[in-house]
């Protein structure tokens, strides 16, 4: 007989029954079953002898009726056809009815073969062909599944090795690069800042082998975990649940394929699995929802996510928020709020920093430009690629970066923020039009922060996420990009002029030219050569525009900010400005949680030197960063409010004008957002499909009743309320 088997004994138990042995050599399964039920023996007792009788009568067996236990009240009429195997014990069992929604079952087990199982209070389990080593919490449906079982290296997802296996069994997920060169070790809790920081740091084998180590501590090595179904859920008519647990009020429904995963669900946020899925190598954060004959495979899905529609997510982790329908993604790390919904996009090696959409025919990343599949692309958030755009891999892009349709046939390397980026098929020439949205779609700007706020329904927030467009990041991009127009257009003008001047004096130069907008600088052709790898130059155009618009926006930022912080401090601005650091640091974006890179850097260090070790330590310490957030943020703004206007500090006659601009900015941003959807009710071909106005306004309501043009309204009020209150001194 194999050595992986062992056979019970046909003198006790009358026949033979092969099980493959669950617990380790010495192990107690009475000590392990208590541990991980949370219970004690002590509340389940032997059967009687008319219990016994009464549960052959309806057709059950077991080859050792001592070993299943019971608790009071105990029916045994309520158990038919049922076979039991090793140490059973089932919680109260009394005639009633157990319910989920419109599906009612009574409390029971029939027609099912259960071994070593704990099945709680008023449980029903019916039709399971093998139920094998599940803790079963209380009120829990069971129905029709043809294997649910726990192997005894049960895993759960998690990236960590059993006592005896080998290295290639354990389960990595390849994020940001298919070949393997970022692959992380997934655990249960990990946050896509988790990931981010695996990810990238990837030079530094001190911080890897503390991220190792913090993972291999997330679960013991010992065998015999027991699978784990929480209260009120439901799993019914699925082929195959193996290795899978599953938390409270759980909902899962024909489902094909479910291995190796934890399922994150809460009565609060239940998770939520349908018909057709498989699933494999997986962690699944609380209220997502997976539909719909997906499949994803090594990955892990955020809080408040949604799978659907045949969707393929493999070696993958989508963060909180985020919906993916019909399309593939592979080998991608996703901050929250990431949209994709057609058939026929893909995305795969990438890095993509939240807030973003995929529209139709998309295909990034299955183009690479080097000798093997490893090339990449890193997309600041707001990361938007239009319809049917093709990019070639190795490419990078700063946040709010709109690509318009086409081919784009070389690698690229877009640092200016809320740009446009286009190609010009008749001078095989890309072209890029900064501060795009500013100028010419603030509608969807402002949408954009609106939408990921509404469409936040996390009740627990786990991962910190910033959705105002303009916050410490996309500041400091704005003012590199400032740098960059001044550096170009003095490199272009001088060319016409037959001058050269080292960068810093063109940088000068080229900020004194767009201050004083001659009138030669709005006809003048802009290049830049290093954008894209090629021997064509890049074209940017409307430079005096979009210095103008960045310009807009850094004042807009700074004085918001720091009017909110004040009047939350219920300080003056130069109570505040004393306190600011008068320094822009450099800030990340750590899984969509924005920081100053200092606050990184010193993690990193208490991670290496073993200060840190463990992964709740390192969640705490985002959750600190967090709580400092709003003061690292002001001071950000007054910092950036002095460079913006070319001051040292502050004063109250700067401060009161700064004001006045900013309040004209506001209602302007409210009238282009008004402007802008107007045009949709203007549109007199729109209105072609409706046979009068008010079929259209059935339709799609009327203007002023739009919820966003309400919000927009209401920001304006409170913006300029704030600005009114707050004082200089």
């Amino acid at each position: 007989m194999n050595d992986n088997v062992k056979t019970l004994d046909r003198d006790r138990f009358g026949y033979d029954f092969i099980v493959a042995p669950f617990l380790a050599e010495g192990e107690d399964e009475y000590v392990l079953r208590n541990k991980q039920a949370g219970c004690d023996n002590s509340s389940f007792r032997t059967l009687t002898s008319y219990e016994i009788a009464a549960l052959e009568e309806n057709l059950n067996s077991s080859p050792c009726w001592g070993d299943v236990l019971v608790s009071d009240p105990f029916d045994p009429t309520l158990i038919r056809n049922t076979e039991f195997y090793g140490l059973v014990r089932l919680g109260r069992m009394e005639k009633s009815i157990v319910s989920f929604h419109d599906f009612s079952v009574p409390v029971g087990i029939s027609n099912s073969r259960i071994v070593s199982c704990d099945i709680g209070d008023s449980c029903a389990v019916m039709d399971c062909s093998y139920l094998s080593h599940y803790i079963v919490e209380d009120h829990v449906i069971l129905y029709r599944l043809g294997e649910m079982q726990t192997t005894n290296h049960a895993k759960f997802g998690n990236g960590t090795l059993k006592d005896g296996e080998d290295e290639d069994v354990r389960v990595t997920i390849d994020i940001m690069n298919e070949a393997g060169g970022r692959a992380v070790r997934p655990f249960n809790g990990m946050l896509t800042s988790d990931a981010f920081l695996w990810g990238t740091y990837r030079d530094d084998t001190a911080l890897m082998r503390a991220f190792e180590a913090l993972t291999d501590r997330t679960m013991d090595t010992k065998r015999g975990r027991y699978g784990f179904v929480g209260r009120q859920s439901v799993v019914k008519s699925c082929d195959t649940v193996k290795d899978v647990w599953i938390g409270p009020g759980c909902y899962i429904k024909g489902a094909n394929k479910l291995k190796n995963l934890t399922l994150r669900s809460t009565i609060e946020e239940p998770v939520q699995i349908g018909e057709g899925v498989e699933l494999v190598n997986g962690i699944i954060g609380s209220g997502s929802r997976v539909f719909y004959g997906c499949k994803a495979i090594r990955f892990i899905m955020g809080d408040n996510c949604n799978l659907k529609y045949g969707a393929r997510l493999i070696h993958s982790i989508l963060g909180d928020n985020s919906t993916v329908s019909c399309c593939e993604l592979l080998s991608n790390l996703i901050f929250g709020g990431h949209e994709q919904h057609h058939n026929n996009s893909f995305l795969i090696a990438s890095l993509i920093k939240g807030q973003s959409n995929m529209a139709a025919g998309a295909n990034i990343g299955s183009n690479h430009n080097s000798r093997g599949n490893d090339g990449e692309m890193v997309a600041g958030r707001g990361f938007w690629p239009a319809l049917s755009s093709t990019l070639k891999y190795d490419c990078k892009f700063a946040s709010y970066v709109l690509i318009a349709k086409g081919n784009y046939p070389h690698e690229l390397n877009i640092p200016l923020p809320f740009s446009l980026l286009s190609s010009d098929p008749n001078e095989g020439r890309r072209v890029v039009m900064p501060a795009y949205w500013w100028m010419y779609n603030l509608y969807a700007l402002e949408r954009n922060s609106y939408k990921y706020r509404k469409r936040d329904k996390r009740k627990v927030i786990r991962q910190q996420i910033e959705t105002d467009y303009l916050a410490p990041d996309t500041v400091n991009e704005i003012f590199e990009a400032c740098d960059l127009l001044c550096l170009w257009v003095a490199q272009n003008y001088n060319r016409a002029h037959a001058s050269s001047k080292d960068e810093q004096n063109l940088i000068r130069q080229g900020r004194e030219l767009l201050l004083a907008k001659p009138a030669e600088l709005y006809s003048l052709h802009v290049y830049a050569w290093g954008l894209e790898n090629s021997n064509e130059p890049v074209e940017i155009l409307k430079v005096v525009e979009a210095y103008q618009a960045y310009q807009e926006m850094l004042l807009y930022y700074a004085v918001k900010t720091i009017a909110s912080a004040c009047l939350k401090e219920n300080v003056s601005v130069a109570t505040l400005q004393e306190t600011a650091q008068m320094v822009i640091h450099p800030w990340l974006n750590v899984g969509g949680q924005l920081v100053p890179q200092f606050r990184v850097e010193a993690l990193k260090d208490a991670l290496k030197s073993g200060e840190i070790t463990t992964w709740d330590e390192v969640h705490a310490t985002y959750a600190s960063w967090f709580t400092r957030y709003e003061q690292d943020r002001s001071s950000h703004a007054v910092a950036t409010l002095c460079r913006a206007l070319g001051v040292e500090r502050l004063q109250a006659g700067i401060w009161e004008k700064a004001v006045e601009e900013v309040s004209r900015i506001r209602i302007q941003i409210e009238t282009q957002v008004f402007k802008t959807k107007e045009k949709d009710f203007n549109n007199r071909f729109r209105e072609s499909t409706y046979r009068n106005l008010a079929e259209r306004d059935a339709v799609l309501g009327s203007l002023d009743d739009n919820p966003f043009i309400q919000e927009s309204h209401q920001i304006t009020v409170e913006v300029l309320e704030q600005l009114r209150r707050v004082s200089f001194s």
